[in-house]
């Protein structure tokens, strides 16, 4: 899920200002004043399984280790063994908890570790709470648990109409989202990637999931990885959950409801631990738990993060500078590049700037190539309307694009495997310089992840680790996807698969319908510019 559906609102917000302006003017209200203890990441655990773990997997001085996890079910697992396993601490950063059976899974086990003694804080981003407020509210009550929000809504909590009125009259400021994702568990190992924390993203989706990317970590980052949580959690930006909403009853009363929801098994399908090893002959985390070993690729590595201040548009909070940002790191280290650039990004709208450094690239040589989603995969169709601005230029420039399409990858079966029969779409942040440097985390390639949106990405200078990840997704042999190029007469671009019949080729948008295009292009004329 993606902030891009913000544009819908913009539109909204902008089809209705005229009319929305005097109810407004009565409706915004001031941010909660409440008091904010300040806290910090607790030191690691000693005594703690996952302390020991990381402790015993021989992670040279200096370095931190890495473990890629491209498997929903695996992913899953590995964030299920350290709320379990956890003795110390837990401190979760997400944009999106699901209300569906992986964000009542996490929400229990926030719960049971927190009554073993646990100090978890769990910091959300505040546009798609609305459905879990009831379980974020009895799950606040339970002590050791402190719950906080980016950017709350102030009113009409309850309610998308509420909402969406908040949102009209407080544009500016609610535009501006975490969409960062971070998972610390007794100071000791993290998760980072472009999970959020719903059935989707872990293949578990009856109807479509995500093809994803997550690294386990441990070592030296971890340490720097807790900083800038804290960072966040101490921010003027976040604000704790019972500041911006009152629970509304008893707390005995509120936990016998949470428990009903988060225990019921109608509502929430066994999850069991992989029992195969994984893309890369690995154990699932739990396993390699019991077994006492980990196998980690030993790198260097950097984390960047973008400050909670990034797009404040308070008096007191001047914007940071475009070079302080993940994306401006992101763009250096692209252009640092001698050989090959490989990037995914499933929303991936470059604009005139990313379009020229992406031309630099090419004139010096580099090859290039981008992995996205196909219009009629994408969960957010408009925004490819915006990639397809770019598209005919970018491959003038010889760069070569690769669209993930719901047709293509049903023939492919390491894909059909991975989705287990459900419709695929592209969620991967990554890409990959020289087949040396790695960078993932939570940033798309358009100019909300830029501008908008405060993201995380860790850079690891690692082959080793490229090779394991690029040939996890097949990257060079791309059976599941279209690529895109221009029609031999120069007319346009057209998209050609292959599979063992032989090469198809169309030269019509892939299963889009002409009305739906009409549609999305209508919807298109009235998205700002700076947003592309």
């Amino acid at each position: 899920m993606s902030s891009w559906r913000l544009w819908g609102l913009r539109f909204f917000a902008s089809a209705a200002w005229v009319a929305a302006t005097i109810v407004m003017s009565g409706c915004a209200t001031p941010l909660p004043n409440a008091p904010r203890e300040t806290s910090r990441a607790l030191p690691p655990a000693s005594g703690s399984p996952l302390v020991a773990l990381v402790e015993s997997s021989g992670i040279p001085s200096g370095h931190s280790g890495f473990w890629p996890i491209p498997q929903g079910a695996y992913a899953l697992d590995a964030r299920l063994t350290l709320l379990r396993e956890a003795t110390h601490s837990l401190d979760l950063q997400y944009y999106l908890l699901g209300n569906d059976g992986v964000g009542r899974a996490v929400m229990r086990e926030l719960r049971n570790a927190a009554m073993r003694g646990v100090r978890v804080r769990l910091l959300l981003d505040d546009l798609y709470t609305q459905d879990i407020e009831s379980d974020l509210l009895a799950l606040q009550t339970f002590a050791n648990v402190e719950i906080r929000l980016f950017n709350p809504f102030t009113f009409g909590r309850q309610s998308a109409s509420g909402r969406l009125l908040n949102f009209v009259g407080d544009f500016r400021r609610l535009n501006h989202r975490m969409h960062n994702k971070t998972f610390i568990a007794d100071g000791a190992l993290a998760v980072v990637g472009g999970r959020n924390l719903a059935d989707e993203y872990f293949l578990r989706s009856k109807d479509a999931n995500f093809l994803d990317m997550d690294v386990l970590v441990g070592g030296q980052l971890v340490p720097e990885l807790s900083s800038i949580f804290d960072r966040y959690w101490n921010s003027d930006q976040v604000f704790p959950l019972h500041a911006v909403d009152a629970a509304p009853g008893a707390a005995s009363d509120l936990q016998r409801a949470f428990a009903h929801r988060v225990e019921d098994p109608a509502l929430n399908p066994v999850i069991s631990a992989p029992e195969e090893p994984d893309a890369m002959g690995r154990p699932p985390l739990s396993r390699a738990l019991r077994q006492g070993r980990q196998p980690f690729v030993p790198a260097r590595a950097i984390v960047v993060a973008d400050l909670p201040s990034k797009a404040d548009t308070r008096d007191h909070h001047p914007a940071p500078a475009f070079e302080d940002t993940v994306t401006h790191r992101y763009i250096d280290t692209l252009r640092r590049a001698q050989s090959e650039i490989v990037i995914f990004s499933p929303y991936f709208v470059p604009g005139r700037k990313g379009v020229e450094y992406l031309r630099e690239a090419r004139d010096r040589g580099v090859e290039v190539r981008v992995i996205t989603n196909a219009m009629s995969t994408s969960d957010e169709p408009i925004v490819n309307v915006g990639y397809q601005r770019y598209r005919e230029q970018l491959l003038r420039m010889g760069v070569q694009l690769y669209e993930l399409s719901a047709t293509r990858s049903a023939t492919d079966p390491a894909l059909m495997q991975a989705l287990g029969g459900s419709r695929g779409r592209l969620h991967a942040k990554m890409a990959f310089v020289d087949r040396r440097i790695v960078m993932v985390g939570s940033m798309n390639v358009d100019l909300r992840s830029a501008y908008s949106n405060t993201e995380i990405g860790v850079g690891i200078d690692s082959p080793e680790l490229a090779k394991l990840i690029l040939d996890a997704y097949r990257a060079d042999n791309f059976s599941g996807v279209y690529q895109v190029q221009l029609k031999p007469d120069g007319g346009g671009v057209q998209w050609s698969g292959h599979d063992p019949q032989g090469e198809q080729v169309l030269v019509d948008e892939p299963e889009v319908s002409v009305i739906q295009r009409f549609k999305l292009w209508l919807q298109f004329l009235f998205v700002p510019e700076d947003l592309l």
